[in-house]
């Protein structure tokens, strides 16, 4: 079962843009038209199936990133101290 505080909601107009987006990609790509309700089931499989794992990835990411920033001002730090004696 899962837990809904780690649901992904969108607002509605984000929704609404995403639908727009899937629509136009199928016309574009695949030439065929997509409905409205066929989007939205579709934006529904891509944010609760494969969200998660983006979403997990950008954490991911995120943590390295502040990792390699920590260990630049740790290393700033370090400088200051043989500068200063």
């Amino acid at each position: 079962m899962r837990n809904d505080t780690n649901k992904i909601t969108l607002t509605k107009e984000k929704r609404s843009d995403m639908i727009a987006a899937l629509k136009a990609y199928y016309l574009k790509e695949r030439d065929e038209k997509l409905g409205d309700l066929a989007a939205g089931l579709l934006l529904d499989f891509i944010t609760e199936e494969l969200g998660p794992e983006y979403y997990n990835q950008g954490v991911l990411d995120s943590c390295r990133f502040m990792q390699d920033k920590t260990e630049d001002l740790l290393s700033i730090q370090k400088f200051s101290r043989i500068a200063s004696r």
